[in-house]
């Protein structure tokens, strides 16, 4: 199956009405360091509900764009998003549909570890974003976060299971100077008291622990020189 499919399914059975409240706990963060000023224009990569760009309007920047490779995703959010700076595309993470130099930040939230080929797309975002232009990116599938990695049998297609270190490499091969690389521990989610584990979903409130406040989001800040 391919990410059009995958995707275009989970917007068709409603899946996609639950991304903010699911990632919220850790994008809040993430966007909130996010250097935007009036006038900037972003891209979100991998937009899903749209939900970062109308965090971003808020803050006042002027224009966002929302790609998705789904159609019923980006439909979704052109329903879900009543503002007409706020724009949403279908489009290919490895053929950015804009112009060099042309974008102040991209931001990119739990969708990066789906591109087909992520060097090439750092390079895309790199080649879109005008010198002094930031990106960040979120994901909370990569290798220390070892409780993630079942993540993969339950879709249908790869995904890039990468360590920090391989992050770091991948944006400075791609010409990105990496300004910073941190976790944001999920300090939202409630993790009981150990006497009621197992639950459904952990064995161990170890597990949990290590899955939220411990790793958490990784992200990483590429500045363009």
């Amino acid at each position: 199956m391919s990410v059009r499919e995958e995707f275009d399914a989970w917007a068709t059975s409603g899946k996609d009405r639950g991304m903010e409240d699911r990632h919220w706990h850790t994008a809040k963060h993430v966007l909130a360091r996010m250097p935007v000023e009036a006038g900037d224009a972003v891209l979100d990569l991998g937009t899903g509900s749209g939900y970062a760009l109308r965090a971003l309007r808020e803050r006042g920047i002027a224009r966002g764009y929302g790609l998705d490779g789904a159609p019923e995703m980006a439909r979704n959010a052109r329903s879900y998003t009543d503002d007409a700076d706020v724009g949403f595309l279908v489009g290919d993470f490895d053929a950015l549909p804009f112009a060099d130099d042309s974008l102040d930040h991209v931001v990119t939230m739990e969708a990066f570890y789906y591109a087909s080929d992520p060097h090439n797309t750092l390079e895309e975002v790199r080649r879109v974003l005008k010198p002094g232009g930031t990106f960040y990116c979120a994901v909370n599938y990569f290798e220390e976060s070892e409780h993630t990695h079942g993540w993969q049998a339950n879709i249908a297609v790869e995904m890039t299971l990468w360590n920090r270190e391989q992050y770091r490499e991948a944006f400075r091969d791609a010409g990105l100077h990496v300004a910073a690389q941190d976790t944001i521990p999920d300090r939202d989610i409630e993790i009981p008291p150990a006497d009621a584990f197992p639950t459904d979903s952990w064995e161990t409130r170890e597990a949990m622990v290590d899955r939220y406040r411990t790793w958490g989001t990784l992200l990483t800040v590429g500045v363009v020189p």
